[in-house]
Order: C-alpha cells, then structure tokens, then sequence
C-alpha cells in the first residue's frame, strides 16, 4: 500500500498518473477536493470552502476511491473522518499540491519578468563592465524580484556550458559559426605588448608588431577567444612567435611577465600599471579585441534574461551614438 503513494509519474493537464503499475489516473481538482474535506472533516463546508456543490465534492470523493481502490473516509456522526488510508495518503496529497503549487508559482513569476539570470563571462568582464550593467539594470526594475548568477571562464568553457543550458547569457569572444549561435558585438578592447621593465623593448614608446618576433612569448591558451585574435595579428604581418609559456588568465600571463619569462600581448586593464611592467601601444596593426553578447536561439529565453539583454545591447547603441 505505501508504494502506491510514494511517487507520482507525471502530471498532464488535470490528471496525474500515479502508480506505473497499477495504472492509477486521478483528476487533480478531485485531489484539492480531497485535500480540502480532509481538514475541513464536513462535505457541506467543504463543498462551500471549494466554491462547488455538495453532490460534486460527493461524486469526486467516490470516484477517488473507486480509483484507488480503498475508502478514504468515514462516517463519524455528522462529520466525515479519513480512515487510516486516507490519513497515509493526504500526506502524499499535500505534498504533491505544495510542490505543483511552488512550481507553478515560479513559472508565473518567471513570466511576470522575476527570476534569476544566469551569466556566463570571462573573468575580467567581471571587475567593472559587467557588475555596472547589472547594478544599472537592478535600479531600473527596482520593484522586480531579479538575481543574478556570475560564472566565470575562457570562451571556450562558457560556449560549451551556454549550450549545455547552464547560461542564458555568455559575454565573451565570438563564437565559431560552426556552433549556431547568436552574437552581437558589445564592447572592443585595446590589445598592448607588455614587457618587463628591464627589457630591451622596454625602452620603446610604442611598438609595431614584426619587432616582437624575435622575443619569447607568453601566449592565451587554445581555449581562449583572444588566442585567435593575437594570431590573427601575427598572420597578417606574415610572422609565427617564439611561444615559451600559455595559460588561460590575463593575470597570471602579466605576473609571468612581470618577472621576466617572456613579453605578451594582453587587453588593456587598469592593473597593469600595478605590476613591474611596460606598457607599449602596438602601432601596427591595428590590435583591438571584440568582445560579444552570445545567447541560443535554440533554446527558450526567460522573458527576465531577454530583458537584460535588450538593456545591454540599448547601452551600446547609446555609446555608439556619443562616440
């Protein structure tokens, strides 16, 4: 008997299934009905409380039973106790009702415009350019219930979980078509050659990009959207760097920097003049890196992400115009 209520298979429409092998198929208002005579203990009261008529709220306690095979009330005078199946399955019932309920309640926030939205970024969005907009849309919908999830990664890492359904949004190097993907460009960065403070190049103000060839390199991993960029750059000068050393993170490729394993070339970034490097511009060619606002078209969009979206891409065309 336990079995028959531990788990529901599905719920379609106002039915649930319940109970593969007993095939057992029960209408989900006759569930509320009996959740409601269960505490009420009284079908005239009941039937008042559920806004339906006695006979109904009758007919559906009936049909429960002959469904399930067992009586789940009892006469006790003028009132209507559960028997002690009955008592075994409300707890069943309740649980079921407040997990649809809390499901259904999500859902209708979700499409009220609340929920959470989850973001995939590359670490270094994460330091000002991606909290400002989140803090700039947060006070623009004060009275919205809206979270935010910030994950951090390479492009690589954040293409794969976008398509895994982990994010709504990426913000990160373009995607390779190959992926089907959405992306609109969002923000350009400057791309510098950084050295350290006693090399030889150090001494230079600027630099173009066929003197740097000679030099070891600290390189972006493979996985990385910018590794495409930088050999973009050195493809168009007909030139393949020295590379000695690759790693994921612009941190960690500065730090190397800094104390002497080779020269990079990284996106600008304010802590940079913290560090004991030089900072060159790059004269030829021209070195900027596209950064992109990537999403699925594939997959459904919560209507609270394709808010944020809107705003994001509002933004830029506010900054193209005053540039």
């Amino acid at each position: 008997m336990n079995n028959l209520y531990k788990n529901i298979d599905f719920i379609y429409g106002n039915v649930v299934y319940w109970g593969k092998k007993e095939g057992i198929v029960l209408n989900l208002s006759y569930l509320r009905y009996f959740v409601t005579l269960a505490h009420v203990r009284h079908y005239t009261r009941a039937a008042e409380q559920l806004c339906i008529t006695q006979p109904s709220l009758s007919h559906a306690i009936v049909q429960m039973e002959k469904e399930l095979g067992i009586p789940l009330f009892e006469k006790n005078g003028r009132n209507t106790t559960l028997t002690r199946y009955g008592e075994e399955f409300l707890t069943c019932a309740e649980h079921t009702l407040s997990t649809l309920d809390t499901g259904m309640e999500s859902l209708r926030r979700s499409a009220r415009g609340a929920g959470l939205i989850r973001l995939g970024i590359l670490r270094m969005l994460g330091i000002e350019y991606i909290p400002r907009l989140a803090a700039e849309f947060l006070q623009e919908n004060p009275h919205r219930d809206i979270q935010f999830a910030f994950h951090t990664g390479d492009t690589q890492h954040l293409l794969d979980e976008l398509e895994a359904g982990k994010h709504d949004l990426a913000f990160c190097s373009r995607p390779a078509p190959r992926r089907g993907l959405t992306a609109v460009p969002v923000q350009k960065q400057k791309l510098v050659l950084i050295t350290p403070k006693n090399h030889s190049l150090a001494c230079r103000d600027r630099i173009d990009l066929s003197e740097t060839v000679s030099y070891p390199q600290i390189f972006f991993a493979k996985s990385s959207g910018i590794r495409g960029v930088v050999e973009q750059m050195y493809e168009q000068i007909g030139a393949k760097p020295e590379i000695s050393y690759e790693t994921e993170e612009d941190e960690v490729i500065a730090g190397l920097v800094a104390h002497g394993f080779g020269i990079a070339i990284v996106p600008y970034m304010d802590f940079l003049l913290k560090l004991n490097v030089k900072i060159l511009p790059i004269s030829y060619p021209d070195c900027q890196r596209e950064l992109f606002l990537v999403h699925d078209d594939r997959v459904f969009l919560p209507p609270v992400a394709n808010d944020f979206r809107e705003f994001v891409l509002s933004r830029c065309r506010e900054n193209s115009k005053e540039a």
